[in-house]
């Protein structure tokens, strides 16, 4: 897989992402949802950390909720810079098309919520209580680097209460499953995923030894 191709997958996936992105923020309100069928909802929430919203400020009293936030928008921005490297190293040594397909993926979803982290915030006024302006005149919800990333996709696929009988749930409210993530999340996933599963596959290297045509022609078997 050539790094032109690679760079269609990404492009391809960015495109997807911030056009799903950019219609939630300037059509719902922030909490607002709407139910596409009785497993899948349109739900916009905007998330201000790492994973399930959580963030470095949540783990040490020394910093504060915006230096955390600058922190991670940095760090992001350092990884997703090495995930391009690694990206163009394995096109140049031709490596298996799966890796360097996981790779475009995972970098794609990566690059899309720094787009989010670092632009939006000036891009957009706030969503609570009203849908958001792209470009407002008094000016964005936040700083550069400070900006939210936007989710929407909730699949609700199953909740109720679970078996007495069950050790340590049992008698509990369990829903499967609350996340709300958006297609960069997706791609990040789906790209770790195909790593873990196809992993062999990935990080093959080949057996074939190439021999120069004049060598094959001395040397017939």
């Amino acid at each position: 897989m050539s790094l032109k191709k690679a760079s269609l997958v990404i492009v391809l996936i960015l495109l997807i992402d911030q056009v799903s992105k950019i219609y939630i923020k300037t059509h719902f309100q922030l909490g607002e949802d709407v139910t596409v069928f009785s497993w899948f909802k349109i739900a916009f929430v905007e998330n201000d950390g790492m994973a399930w919203g959580t963030k470095l400020s949540d783990f040490t009293t020394l910093i504060s909720d915006k230096s955390a936030k600058l922190f991670l928008t940095l760090f992001r921005i350092v990884a997703v810079t090495g995930i391009g490297f690694w990206l163009v190293d394995v096109t140049k040594k031709k490596k298996s098309k799966i890796l360097i397909f996981a790779i475009s993926i995972i970098f794609a979803g990566a690059l899309g919520n720094i787009l989010d982290s670092v632009f939006y915030g000036v891009l957009f006024n706030d969503s609570i209580m009203q849908v958001a302006t792209f470009l407002p005149e008094e000016g964005g919800y936040a700083k550069v680097f400070h900006g939210n990333v936007v989710d929407m996709l909730h699949f609700p696929i199953w909740s109720g209460v679970m078996p007495d009988n069950l050790p340590l749930i049992g008698g509990k409210y369990f829903s499967f499953f609350d996340p709300v993530f958006n297609v960069a999340d997706m791609a990040i996933s789906t790209g770790i995923g195909i790593l873990i599963v196809f992993n062999k596959k990935a990080f093959e290297e080949s057996s074939k030894i190439e021999i120069p045509d004049s060598e094959s022609h001395n040397n017939p078997i």
